[in-house]
């Protein structure tokens, strides 16, 4: 493992991508700390000690703590998600986004700016529902005018979502993994040193059990182990092409694989559902005095009926959809019918495709379903008991998910210069090099 990092650092367009992701990333926690203006950071700290186990410590989870210090990075990254959710839903419905789909580079540039249009618009929404938020957290929170701070919130948390965006599309074109998932990552991960500290204090203290805190650990290693399971896990279709005689020489003839995992999508089916199913209640807190925006309030909170529900069928139908985009078995069997490839007892062409998509419904269901359960059951053992912060399956999926699609590109790297990697399977590539 030592020569392997040693490797990592070795190769200087990976070191640089490394050194780059990770200055982008300290410059986004450090944009974290900045307040907006007008804001008591103990008395809003307070509130949320007494609400960690709710709506708000989810939220507070993804936007990496951001929340509950009212920084101007409260909003996260959350409203460019949502504009990217509705864009790529209007692709398959409305012609002129089907149109420019078809473009290709052009056409992608402008669904781009648009998409960022629709960050600004969604950002705005809720960046008025933070500040009615704010402004009944309690008394001492807001320190100044009310219109003064309606002002200068929303002008900051704008600002500060697109920046944060800027700052996901520096990593993914300089940097290493996708720049998104890696702003989500290091939000999540971040808050996880103080939150275990907190629980050995109590611990400490005598106000947890010893042996819940055991349970607790043991849990998030079965998870988290679960986890990696499912995202490496794999079905490989066979693929066989036929050998060709041009002159003397014969071409072809060899067997290979295509490899359908079974979470294709990755982790952009949790941090789709998650973004959809935070909507009812963000929307309800606009109107904090309304009984029914209350209702709302109460019934999307995390380890409730309609939560969960809803919450496991976005993430399943958001697998499924992301599936779909990212994986066309049309496309896949038209281009093995080009190169003469041939899955053994299959008929290229339709049949081909018919037999791919037949087994990626076969494989994403299962998955989509491990991942929707994994993502609702670690919140009801924590209201069970009652941790100081927010741990949720939808965080060690992410985690999980980020850190092995980022690790296999470091992977890739090492492996095309004849580096091992971290992996087994990477060493095995690396020798045969």
């Amino acid at each position: 493992m030592l020569q392997t990092l040693k490797n990592v650092f070795r190769i200087p367009d990976l070191r640089k991508k490394i050194i780059f992701t990770l200055i982008i990333l300290v410059l986004y926690r450090l944009g974290s700390f900045i307040p907006v203006p007008g804001i008591n950071t103990a008395a809003l700290r307070e509130f949320f000690q007494d609400n960690t186990n709710t709506l708000f410590g989810l939220f507070n989870l993804f936007v990496g703590g951001n929340f509950e210090r009212a920084s101007i990075f409260a909003l996260g990254i959350m409203p460019y998600i949502t504009a990217s959710i509705l864009i790529q839903l209007l692709g398959g419905i409305v012609p002129f986004f089907e149109k420019l789909k078809k473009e290709g580079p052009a056409g992608q540039k402008k669904i781009n700016q648009i998409t960022r249009y629709g960050t600004v618009l969604i950002g705005i929404f809720n960046a008025f529902g933070m500040v009615v938020f704010l402004q009944n957290a309690g008394p001492g929170v807001v320190t100044i005018p009310p219109s003064l701070f309606t002002f200068t919130t929303v002008i900051s948390m704008i600002t500060g979502t697109m920046v944060i965006l800027w700052l996901g599309e520096q990593i993914t074109e300089h940097g290493i993994g996708n720049g998104i998932s890696m702003i989500i990552f290091a939000g999540i991960i971040a808050q996880y040193p103080e939150g275990f500290l907190n629980m050995f204090n109590m611990v400490a203290v005598g106000i947890m059990n010893p042996i819940n805190l055991l349970i607790i650990i043991a849990i998030m290693l079965l998870v988290t182990g679960a986890v990696i399971l499912v995202t490496e896990a794999t079905r490989r279709i066979h693929v066989q092409y036929p050998k060709k005689v041009v002159g003397r020489k014969v071409y072809g003839g060899r067997s290979t694989y295509i490899p359908m995992k079974v979470n294709s999508a990755g982790v952009i089916p949790i941090i789709f559902a998650q973004s959809v199913i935070m909507m009812p209640a963000t929307a309800a807190a606009v109107f904090p005095n309304s009984a029914f925006a209350n209702a709302i309030q109460r019934m999307f909170s995390p380890a409730t009926p309609v939560y969960t529900i809803l919450y496991m069928a976005l993430i399943v139908f958001f697998a499924f959809f992301y599936t779909a985009i990212v994986m066309n078995p049309q496309d896949m069997a038209e281009n093995m019918k080009k190169q003469g490839g041939f899955i053994h007892g299959v008929q290229p062409g339709k049949s081909t495709a018919n037999y791919i998509n037949n087994v990626l419904t076969k494989i994403t269901l299962p998955g989509a379903f491990f991942f929707a359960v994994i993502a609702v059951i670690p919140e009801f053992m924590m209201r069970w008991a009652n941790l100081p912060f927010y741990f949720g399956g939808t965080g060690i999926i992410i985690i999980v998910g980020v850190a092995l699609e980022t690790l296999n590109q470091i992977e890739s790297h090492l492996v095309m210069r004849h580096y091992d990697g971290f992996m087994k399977k990477g060493k095995l590539r690396g020798r045969s090099s």
